[in-house]
């Protein structure tokens, strides 16, 4: 199958999930899709009621079994795509046995009781009128679409552990009271309470109102009445218990819903703070790089409190404090920051634009402002580009240098990526880091390539160089080198002040490292953070990067010219 049709059946699968999303709150013609899944269900229930009418059935028979067939030809379809595009509403439905997952869950299961089970008296004698209850479950479906529902079963979900303990309790102390019941009435009434069984069986009846005269009879001693009394307050203390807990659960979960409606919509404002602005120099629209946390609180109206709650539950934001980009012996002051990143990838954001070249951020949730930078560079230049923008902190595992003892999560699928833009005849991976800030010591030159070498060896006699066409990257090197201290006046090195022949290094784990031409560009902060030029800074690495490797620059994105809000509608 070509690229064409699998994204072609990709956008028709994420489509189903759009309509199948259970929400009626979407697109218009998503809601009319769900509201005739609404009707017909309705009118299949109706139908299987009327069967049940014989004097119905005789006159309007031919009806109601076109609307039987009509019904479940339609839900066949339905389930079977439900079925076939989950894994497009979750990663977890993905492949055979994510479609099983899918099938044994409660939705799934009434999905298939309801609808395929019409099938089986073709292969098995079953009567068909006893297929036919199974449709009265379609009712159940509707749930998905009642938000009260959804929130009680959230509700149960989340005293599940206490509602377990106190059911479990209740249970063991009636099982010890049956017995004890036993040995108290035995021998006054040996045939009522021949054995624990019987009295364990009285004791559960007796909760459930004994519908059956199970325990229709009287204890006689005053031990088997006393014993009886206990069982009747644990007969209420068993619905009493679960319906309190439920009940708080309740309360909870309608609260933590206002919680995180509020939340989504400061996140919805914290984006709006992220509207693109016209960088003069380059003529290119571009997000801000950071917004700062005074700003949100006075131009959206929101207190701390607010940000913070924002921060926590959004994915595409973070806090950065700027004083980590400056060396630390110059004593800066802490500045709290927003940065804002895309997402598509457990461990951030991969984007494929079908270039030789790769730009890597392999620590941009850690290094402010170095993944901003990173993504402008590649986006002008139209090259792929990789980013690490998820994971823990604290302690930080790094994708830069590779443990294989110790691998951080979502290691793997940063791997698959990276090795399929290696893949390609004549690849080059740019590795973008921060220098000159921190605990790092501030450098005389802002620009640092490194190339597989040790610290210090500024020839490219080195061992082990993960750099293959070493004439491209001097002429490459040069150029920028001219070009960087004539435009902006930044100076740069070669393997002077930073090591690279660690065995770790991520690209020397490549499945083919030696195919492969990577270097590494360490850049000062003052470059990428605070330098107002840092666009058309990360516009001249690009076009030296696309003269020397790819032969000519351009054409830029169209999307560079188009306003907007942060990277909402960025296709590429």
């Amino acid at each position: 199958m070509n690229q064409e049709n699998v994204n072609q059946k990709d956008s028709f699968k994420m489509s189903l999930a759009r309509v199948f999303d259970d929400n009626l709150r979407t697109r218009q013609w998503q809601n009319v899709v769900d509201y005739i899944i609404i009707g017909l269900i309705i009118i299949s229930t109706i139908e299987v009621f009327l069967s049940t009418y014989e004097n119905v059935v005789e006159k309007y028979g031919h009806i109601l079994k076109f609307i039987d067939w009509f019904t479940t030809i339609f839900f066949t379809i339905e389930v079977t795509l439900r079925i076939w595009a989950a894994d497009a509403q979750n990663d977890k439905y993905k492949g055979f046995k994510g479609r099983l997952r899918y099938c044994f869950t409660f939705y799934g299961m009434i999905d298939i009781l309801s609808t395929y089970s019409f099938y089986l008296h073709f292969f098995m004698p079953m009567p068909y009128v006893a297929l036919k209850v199974l449709r009265v479950f379609r009712l159940l479906r509707i749930f998905r679409y009642m938000k009260s529902f959804r929130i009680l079963g959230d509700a149960i979900s989340s005293k599940k552990q206490e509602l377990t303990v106190s059911l479990a309790f209740l249970s063991i102390l009636t099982v010890i009271l049956s017995f004890l019941l036993y040995f108290a009435e035995h021998a006054a009434q040996p045939e009522l309470c021949e054995n624990g069984w019987k009295t364990m069986v009285w004791a559960f009846a007796k909760y459930l109102g004994d519908p059956g005269k199970i325990a229709d009879f009287p204890m006689v001693t005053f031990w088997g009445n006393l014993i009886a009394i206990i069982v009747g307050v644990l007969g209420i203390a068993i619905f009493a218990v679960p319906a309190g807990l439920i009940s708080s659960g309740f309360i909870e979960v309608i609260e933590e819903r206002r919680k995180t409606a509020e939340t989504n919509k400061n996140v919805e404002k914290m984006h709006l703070a992220f509207e693109r602005k016209l960088d003069r120099p380059t003529g290119f629209q571009v997000a801000p790089v950071y917004v700062p946390v005074a700003d949100v609180q006075s131009k959206l109206k929101m207190s701390e409190n607010d940000i913070f709650n924002a921060l926590e539950n959004a994915d595409d934001f973070r806090l950065v404090n700027l004083a980590a980009t400056q060396p630390a012996d110059q004593h800066p002051e802490d500045r709290l920051v927003i940065e804002h990143f895309q997402i598509n990838r457990p461990y951030g954001i991969c984007i494929d634009r079908g270039s030789k070249i790769t730009i890597v951020s392999s620590s941009s949730m850690v290094d402010p402002i170095m993944g901003y930078f990173s993504y402008y560079l590649a986006k002008i230049g139209g090259f792929n580009y990789i980013s690490r923008e998820i994971g823990v902190t604290r302690p930080y595992k790094s994708f830069y240098l590779i443990d294989k003892v110790d691998q951080p999560s979502f290691l793997e699928e940063y791997m698959e990526d990276m090795n399929r833009f290696a893949a390609v005849d004549g690849s080059w991976i740019i590795t973008l880091l921060a220098a000159s800030g921190a605990n790092e010591p501030e450098y005389p030159t802002q620009f640092h390539f490194t190339y597989g070498g040790k610290k210090g060896d500024e020839t490219y006699n080195g061992e082990n160089l993960i750099i293959q066409n070493i004439e491209t990257f001097d002429s490459l090197y040069r150029d920028l080198s001219v070009q960087l201290e004539n435009l902006f006046g930044y100076t740069s090195d070669c393997q002077r002040y930073h090591d690279t022949s660690n065995p770790k290094l991520f690209v020397r784990h490549l499945e083919h490292p030696e195919k492969v031409n990577a270097f590494v560009l360490r850049i000062a902060w003052k470059a990428t953070c605070w330098d107002m030029r840092r666009i058309q800074i990360a516009k001249t690495l690009s076009d030296t990067f696309a003269t020397h490797i790819l032969g000519e620059v351009g054409p830029y994105s169209e999307e560079l010219k188009k306003k907007g809000i942060g990277y909402s509608d960025y296709f590429e």
